[in-house]
Formats: structure tokens, sequence, C-alpha cells
């Protein structure tokens, strides 16, 4: 999913269970489990079981964790040429390449064993899709051949809803998708706003993002086109019927807010406000959620929209 900024430390070169904990870059997957549990809860008009709730998400945290340190093993030499990455576990050497990738393995196969046991053959099998996506088709391919890469490989972090609703129902439903959809969405002016802050260390890097390839301007507008986009899609669990006024409402205020942080990018000289953008677009996202399950709960829909 989305990226966020990493915390670092810089205690010598000893490793410790911190550093293991780094590798799964916990930020990153504490909002793609925030979705998921959403998702869940989304799923069904009651409460979730909660047995459901705890193993489900364990193991796909699990998996997002595997996932991200493949995405540190596999970019320790970019890693070590930016001031946002260079002290990072494998990229400062606290972790070896082959630790890093027996712990990728072992927290992987771990979480999809859950999966497979408690939860259902569906959720492990999407999990484990989402995971070679990212860690695979997206760090390993698409992040070097071309400027696109977040959007192409932005559908493997969105899939946590989805990974919830199907844990629930063990089934895919049109609604679980548009939460993907809006997830998918939000990646490209979320993930480009710090690309345009950090364009130097991406040029340095050799990353071909956006910014670097064409320019800051011409992604400012990208920028605020998805932005637009992302709007717009945001207003389909309304239209749908899945959720109701107070989902509107946020949902109106919250993109507005989107929009003027998009429009203080592609015309404000501030330096910071690229990252201003970028963690402006962490918080939408957690607060378009969390309102979803306000509304969800305060005022529910029929049953029946689940057959829709």
């Amino acid at each position: 999913m989305a990226k966020i900024i990493d915390n670092t430390r810089t205690s010598g070169s000893s490793m410790s269970w911190r550093d293991y904990y780094e590798l799964c870059k916990p930020n990153v997957v504490l909002l793609m489990i925030l979705t998921s549990v959403i998702g869940m809860l989304l799923a069904v008009p009651g409460m979730v079981p909660l047995d459901v709730l705890l193993i489900g998400n364990l193991g796909i945290a699990l998996c997002a964790g595997s996932a991200a340190a493949v995405n540190h093993l596999v970019d320790r030499h970019v890693d070590q040429k930016m001031a946002r990455t260079f002290n990072r576990p494998v990229a400062k050497g606290r972790v070896e390449p082959l630790q890093a990738a027996t712990f990728a393995l072992v927290i992987g196969s771990l979480g999809l064993a859950l999966l497979v046991v408690f939860i259902n053959t569906l959720t492990a099998v999407l999990t484990l899709v989402s995971l070679l996506g990212y860690a695979v088709v997206y760090t390993l391919f698409l992040k070097r051949a071309t400027p696109q890469n977040i959007v192409i490989g932005g559908i493997a972090g969105a899939a946590p809803p989805l990974l919830g609703w199907t844990a629930v129902t063990g089934e895919i439903h049109g609604h679980a998708l548009l939460l993907v959809l809006i997830i998918f969405a939000w990646t490209p002016p979320h993930f480009w706003a710090l690309a345009v802050h950090r364009k130097d260390e991406y040029a340095k890097a050799d990353i071909p993002m956006l910014p670097v390839t064409h320019g800051e301007q011409y992604t400012k507008l990208h920028i605020l086109l998805y932005t637009v986009i992302l709007i717009l899609v945001t207003m389909l669990p309304y239209i749908t019927g899945m959720l109701n006024w107070l989902y509107l409402l946020g949902a109106l205020v919250l993109g507005a807010g989107f929009l003027y942080w998009s429009l203080a990018l592609m015309f404000s000289k501030k330096p910071s406000v690229g990252m201003d953008t970028f963690k402006y677009s962490i918080i939408y996202l957690m607060a378009l959620f969390v309102v979803m399950l306000l509304d969800h709960y305060l005022l529910p829909v029929p049953t029946d929209y689940l057959r829709l």
C-alpha cells in the first residue's frame, strides 16, 4: 500500500529485535490493518467474531511485514543513497541479507498458514497474490521500469480492505472492491507528493519516479487530477447505497482538504508543501475509513445490501 515515512535508528551497527521490527515497516502495516479491520466490520451488519478479527488481521499483518522485509532486502543499495532510508537495517548492515530473507520467509509462511487454517483459503490466496504483487512485481520490476510504477503497483497495497471482507464472508463482494478502488485512486497522489519532495534523492538512486522523468510541474498536475478522480471515486459508496449521508459529508469535507493541498502543492513555493501534502494524505485515508465505520454503525443500511 501507500508508503509512510520510516522511523530510523542511529544506534550503532549491532542487531536487535528493533531491527526486525523495522524490517516490517510497522507504520505502513498499521495503516493497512486499519483498513483491513474496517473492511471486516463493513462486511456484516453486526460484530465480527473475535477469532476472525484477531487471527485474520494477524495473518494479514505478518504477510504485509514479510513483503516489507523483501522490499528492504531488494532495495538495500537504493536505500543507502537516500536520506529517508539510509539507516534501514539491511542498508546499514545491522541485518544481513540472508537473515532478512529468512525472516521474510518465516513470517510470511506463518501468516499464510494462519489464514489457511483459521480463516479461509480465498483470503490466503488473495493475501499471497498481494504479497507477491508488492514484493516481486512492484519492488523487483515496476519500481525500476516505469514512472507509472506506483500506479500499476498500487493495486497490491489497496488489497487489505478486500482481505478483511473475505476473511469474514468468504466471498468477494462489489462493495469490498469499491474500498480497494478508493485506496487504488488514493495511492498516486499520496506517493507522488512524497516523490516531489524527495525528487533529488530518487534521481540520485536512479529510480524513475514521475518527478524525475517528467518534472515537478507535470507531476503536480497529475496529483491534482488524481485527487479529483479520488474525490469522485469516494462518492461511489454513497451512490451505490453502501453508506449514508454521514459518510458522504465526511468524504466531501476530507476530499476538499485533499484538493486544497493538491492546489497548494501546484502553486505554492514553500519547500515543505510536498511533505505537508503527503502527511495530509495519510490523515485523509485514516479519517475516511473511520467515517465509513461511524456511518455503518450509526446509520445502518438494510441488511440486503450485502446481496447487491
